[in-house]
């Protein structure tokens, strides 16, 4: 490494350069020699040399016989070049949903277009290491293209079209992976804070019995799958109602629901626990499978905590006091997550006959969501994992709490 320096410093002595580009040749340079000094390794370029010493540090053993744990897998993770993380995810995870690749928007981005890319091979993946699989999602009023809603002139379609172009892509797309995947996701996030419905163009061109068509849509597509209703803050006494009263809708008509998921983005204060196990409590008894996902506890402030939750559609500019822990997470801020991931799996540990499942939004801090929601830019460290890959010491003893 030094010859080469040598050389190419001689070399710059003797050409003509803009004063651009010779502080780019020579800043590369430095980052070469570097590179070469630290033995650097590009994690994403290079396999994931991260073993287990022993199978009962492994997630999915921790929790053997009570639940199966999950996480999201992002496109980067199944067919990009981040692939290198899923031997590491078989040995932590037995569970699996795309985290945005089965997505209206992404797998159906243009009338008659469909990118089944990502989902085959996840799909695939899946099957081949017997993981269970949790398609996300059919209908939600997010990331959704406008022209699902329109007529090519831009003009809104009428309820009958609507439900037509809804059982289409249900049929496209669920019935594709009948009988390879055991879940979907049918409906997500239709409800508002206070329990109604949330007034989406769903709701505004169909009405409130969209969602008793995407599930009979879905069942007839996907015969074999278990179905859910997904939603974020179902610990809030209001919207726990407004589910409760969905599902015995969709029960006292026939038609197949089989659980509820409870997406679980909380905070080092907030919720209150107590409200989370009452939901549990009360969904259980509906009969239904109750399911924990997308699990994350954010270590750091949220810009307005009146609209904590997963709206996708907030977006605040980067601020220094929302962003404290840039470098490290501080062993005290640690602490205290581990205590809230202790009464919290304290009550999953109480309620294991009830839920069939527990998924992490993220294989690890690195690549959480919450790193640019609602603020780019920012670091934070919400999953069990951290970001050398390496099980935070409190996980080990989740199982006891």
């Amino acid at each position: 490494m030094i010859i080469v320096i040598v050389i190419l410093t001689i070399r710059l002595q003797h050409m003509k350069f803009y004063p651009f580009k010779k502080s780019l040749i020579l800043f590369s340079v430095t980052a070469m020699t570097l590179t070469a000094c630290t033995n650097n390794v590009d994690n994403q370029s290079q396999p994931i040399n991260q073993t287990v010493s022993k199978s009962d540090d492994l997630l999915k053993n921790i929790f053997k016989d009570r639940f199966k744990i999950g996480t999201a897998l992002s496109r980067k993770q199944i067919i990009g070049n981040e692939t290198n993380i899923l031997p590491f995810v078989n040995q932590h995870f037995n569970a699996l949903t795309p985290e945005n690749s089965m997505k209206w928007e992404k797998i159906n981005p243009q009338p008659n277009i469909y990118d089944f890319e990502a989902s085959d091979a996840l799909v695939e993946f899946s099957n081949k290491h017997n993981h269970s699989f949790t398609g996300h999602t059919l209908v939600w009023h997010s990331q959704v293209p406008n022209w699902v809603f329109e007529h090519s002139d831009g003009t809104p379609l009428n309820r009958k079209e609507l439900l037509k172009r809804m059982e289409a892509h249900i049929n496209k797309v669920a019935g594709r992976y009948a009988g390879k995947i055991q879940a979907w996701d049918v409906v997500n996030e239709a409800l508002n804070e206070d329990g109604t419905l949330r007034k989406s163009k769903w709701y505004s061109i169909i009405g409130e019995d969209f969602i008793e068509y995407a599930f009979k849509f879905a069942a007839k597509a996907a015969p074999q799958a278990k179905l859910y209703y997904n939603d974020y803050n179902l610990y809030k006494p209001e919207k726990r109602q407004g589910v409760i009263n969905l599902v015995k809708n969709l029960q006292s008509k026939g038609i197949k629901i089989d659980g509820v998921g409870m997406q679980a983005h909380y905070s080092l204060d907030t919720p209150n626990f107590n409200e989370v196990e009452d939901s549990i409590s009360a969904y259980a008894a509906l009969d239904v499978d109750v399911l924990i996902t997308e699990l994350d506890i954010s270590v750091i402030p949220f810009p307005n905590k009146e609209k904590m939750g997963a709206d996708v559609s907030l977006n605040f500019e980067l601020q220094d006091e929302f962003n404290p822990y840039p470098l490290a997470i501080p062993k005290a801020i640690e602490q205290k997550q581990a205590k809230r991931y202790q009464e919290l799996f304290h009550i999953f540990n109480k309620h294991q006959k009830s839920i069939e499942r527990i998924t992490f939004w993220g294989v690890d801090d690195s690549q959480s969501w919450k790193n640019d929601w609602p603020m780019p830019g920012r670091s934070d460290y919400p999953l069990l994992i951290d970001r050398q890959l390496t099980l935070k010491p409190f996980a080990k003893t989740l199982n006891q709490q």
